[in-house]
């Protein structure tokens, strides 16, 4: 007696007619209204249709310091810190909050000032340091927020907290929700790009822009500043764009054959990601190639073809908003300075303060400002103690998750504001605290999404980004 297999069983006559009632029936339905894109979605839509609120922002432009920049040297100045520098941190300041093993064995906990002089800037006011005159030319535009706080206080569940809302793997990320929600509005390129700078320090782990439970081509797509800008995008030596078309069909066919019968999601994705990269062979490397550029925009962001920098990539970034990427996220690596801080946070300002100004104002110029929102900041704070000796030209500062700052800009943001305060150590908050939570809620009201309305069914659950907390930040609404 002859045996069907599983898989003859799931493609007999009567499986195939039962599920085709809805498969092919979508399928033909698609190829209808829009041949081209038949296992696609349109250009523009996403899973929320329409949108809840009046969207400032089209999309968001994430420049992320990986690492965590001292907010300490940076953002927020202390004088009675840099005063108490070699002074024991008051017992009453820290409070017998938690420190990392790295700092636990230390006997005394000394203050430590920053390290370059602070100065004010732009009609605002505000004081930056000295390491940051090209931020301080585009003050006016920003609004800086003191009091982020956040719960981890190591780099890796701190960074995918700030990326998913949760400290545990295997959350989308902030640019993967977007992607779902709000779709393309390129079909040539990814809704979600991501592109990598810097070295050394804390390494960069995929699932940062990761989709987590959400469908896989929701996930960022790294492009990459040397060598071909997706890996494995290009065609084989000897294949022709016809005949990877035609290949490509081919495979297609088979793909929408097994969709039809099994109505797996996941085909739907593969089907849809192969289309995506055969039109990003066209599309991705005219994006990338900045030579294009003016004289004067390259210098403007100090940007120089045929390297790999961030400078280069806030171009590429400025590049990816005019086409249409929804979720563009920048990270930049190095900002992890527990020890050799003056000398390191020095080489970084210089890396990353020239690019993030040319970005506001050549986005402004351009009209692309007002409907893009962008955000620079890291995963958490520094200490206002040393880790380690401190001397007159070395120091270092341990993870702080209490209180560091970031800042945004464009999008619905107000412009030339200082939200929040810290302490005279910086030690702990003072005045109007921010949680992750409250600045992912905030990011999605000024794109149109109330918060606590986005949500995606896992496992008989309704997950959403800001998971059962957050609240709006109303002061930074223009």
């Amino acid at each position: 007696m002859l045996f069907q297999s599983d898989l003859e069983r799931t493609l007999s006559r009567r499986a195939f007619l039962t599920r085709s009632s809805t498969g092919l029936g979508t399928m033909a339905l698609a190829s209808l209204l829009n041949p081209a894109r038949a296992a696609a979605p349109s250009p523009g839509t996403g899973a929320l249709g329409s949108l809840h609120l009046s969207p400032k922002a089209k999309r968001v432009i994430y420049l992320f310091q990986s690492g965590a920049p001292s907010h300490l040297d940076l953002f927020d100045p202390k004088p009675l810190l840099k005063d108490m520098t070699g002074e024991e941190l008051p017992p009453s300041v820290r409070m017998g909050q938690r420190i990392t093993g790295m700092t636990a064995g230390q006997s005394v906990l000394k203050c430590v000032g920053p390290a370059f002089e602070f100065q004010r800037y732009g009609r605002s006011g505000v004081e930056l340091s000295s390491l940051l005159p090209h931020t301080g030319s585009v003050i006016d535009e920003l609004a800086l927020i003191r009091s982020m706080h956040t719960d981890p206080i190591n780099h890796d569940p701190a960074v995918t907290f700030f990326g998913t809302g949760n400290q545990q793997p295997g959350r989308p990320t902030m640019g993967a929700w977007l992607a779902y929600g709000l779709g393309s509005e390129n079909e040539n390129l990814p809704s979600f790009v991501v592109l990598t700078s810097g070295s050394g320090g804390q390494s960069l782990q995929a699932r940062y822009w990761g989709n987590g439970f959400l469908p896989g081509n929701y996930q960022g797509v790294q492009l990459r500043s040397q060598g071909d800008p997706v890996l494995y995008v290009s065609n084989p030596p000897g294949l022709s764009a016809t005949s990877r078309r035609q290949l490509l069909d081919a495979m297609q066919d088979l793909n929408r054959r097994q969709l039809g019968a099994l109505n797996d999601p996941a085909i739907a994705t593969h089907i849809e990601n192969y289309e995506l990269a055969f039109r990003m062979q066209t599309s991705v490397p005219e994006l990338m190639d900045i030579a294009k550029e003016p004289k004067e925009v390259l210098e403007l962001y100090g940007a120089e073809p045929g390297k790999a920098s961030f400078a280069n990539n806030c171009l590429l970034a400025r590049r990816l908003a005019e086409r249409g990427v929804r979720f563009i996220q920048l990270c930049h690596r190095d900002w992890d300075h527990h020890g050799g801080l003056p000398d390191g946070i020095k080489a970084q300002t210089r890396n990353t303060d020239r690019g993030s100004a040319a970005l506001i104002k050549d986005l402004k110029q351009r009209g692309l400002l007002d409907d893009t929102l962008v955000i620079w900041g890291g995963e958490f704070g520094r200490t206002a103690y040393s880790q380690g000796e401190i001397s007159k030209t070395n120091f270092g500062r341990d993870h702080h998750p209490r209180c560091f700052s970031l800042w945004m800009a464009g999008g619905g943001v107000k412009p030339g504001l200082v939200i929040g305060k810290t302490d005279d150590f910086g030690y702990n908050i003072v005045d109007s605290p921010v949680s992750v939570h409250d600045l992912h809620a905030t990011i999605l009201h000024l794109l149109g999404i109330e918060h606590t309305r986005f949500t995606y069914r896992f496992e008989g659950r309704d997950f959403r980004l800001t998971d059962v907390h957050g609240e709006l930040v109303p002061a930074l609404f223009a």
